[in-house]
């Protein structure tokens, strides 16, 4: 609650949520990997998100973020991820792409999910 609030005092903006919807939609992934084992050898098998585990990983990536930073109180860390992560910046935003490199990589494997 004190993040959003520190979002609403920043930004002047009257609806800090839609801020807080802004960088969760930016941080969400559209693919991950999944290791899969296959006759010995495991594999990083590239597979789609569901919406559910899109905002689920993209509100742990924020968090993750935010707990990285040094010598703040959490709201004011959170706060700024999230500021961040709507403008398409950060740590967050830094994981999914992270995520999505490795899935381009891997992406020979793909006929391994199943």
């Amino acid at each position: 609650y004190d993040a959003i609030k520190i979002i609403g005092e920043k930004t002047k903006n009257p609806d800090p949520l839609k801020v807080l919807e802004e960088a969760v939609a930016n941080a969400s992934p559209l693919l991950e990997v999944r290791s899969r084992r296959v006759g010995g050898a495991t594999y990083q098998v590239p597979r789609e998100v569901s919406e559910h585990r899109k905002v689920t990983l993209a509100l742990r990536w924020l968090i993750g973020a935010a707990r990285a930073k040094k010598g703040k109180p959490m709201a004011e860390k959170l706060s700024e991820e999230l500021l961040a992560a709507s403008r398409n910046e950060g740590g967050a935003i830094k994981k999914k792409e992270d995520t999505r490199r490795m899935a381009e990589a891997n992406r020979a494997f793909a006929h391994f999910a199943w």
